[in-house]
């Protein structure tokens, strides 16, 4: 056996294969939460934020849409806005999520951005991202392009998201949609079906496996040295 000297023997153990590796009994909806990112009357990216709710729903998902009317910039309010404290719920509420943002100058919008801001990384113990799942979508005025998903790939990581393979970008969105708000067959509708059919499946192999998949050893140094400590003060 390799002998690794500068790990912590506190800290360091196998990896459970059969915690991992065990079927999860669990028939229960999975749970998705969908953020859009623009507030126009006529708000492609949530026109297509509902068409993702309709075949989520099809495919057994309990999905909610948040609107983001109303929030404030982060920083601008305290946590116990109610805005804030409806998206931080739902945040932890879902099993995963959803990012439909517009792409403007390049970009994705910056009501995406402060929604995603405004939900941090831990709130007390408890880290409403980690282990979840996300898929990423955006809508265009003009030509196809990937920036937006791009950026919100970057977004999903650093969130401790699993964020899904496929994604969708949909080219000349107000051609896409028909005079009652629904989006037309097309490609681009056949490859909304292609993430939202991805995403139920990776959110149903991992949301009762999060806690064994995030269990990280760098975290357990901390804790085992934390436990050292506290020993040492009572002794």
């Amino acid at each position: 056996m390799t002998d690794i000297v500068n790990c912590d023997p506190d800290a360091l153990s196998p990896i459970n294969t059969d915690q991992l590796l065990q079927p999860v009994n669990d028939d229960s909806p999975i749970k998705i939460l969908i953020l859009y990112g623009s507030l126009r009357k006529r708000s492609f990216s949530r026109l297509l934020a509902q068409e993702c709710a309709r075949l989520l729903n099809y495919y057994g998902a309990e999905a909610r849409i948040y609107n983001p009317s109303g929030l404030p910039l982060p920083d601008d309010s305290g946590d116990d806005h109610p805005k804030v404290v409806e998206l931080r719920e739902l945040a932890q509420w879902c099993d995963g999520m959803v990012w439909c943002s517009p792409e403007r100058h390049g970009a994705m919008t910056g009501i995406m951005k402060a929604q995603i801001d405004w939900i941090p990384l831990s709130i007390g113990a408890v880290r409403p991202t980690q282990g979840k799942t996300l898929a990423v979508m955006q809508v265009n005025g003009g030509s196809q392009s990937f920036n937006a998903v791009n950026q919100m790939r970057i977004l999903g990581r650093w969130m401790r998201m699993f964020t899904i393979p496929n994604q969708s970008s949909v080219a000349k969105a107000w051609l896409e949609f028909d005079d009652n708000d629904r989006m037309k067959p097309s490609a681009y509708y056949n490859r909304v079906v292609d993430v939202i059919e991805e995403l139920v499946k990776f959110t149903l192999l991992l949301r009762n496996k999060k806690e064994i998949l995030v269990d990280r050893y760098s975290e357990r140094v901390e804790s085992a040295e934390a436990l050292r400590q506290r020993l040492s003060v009572r002794s």
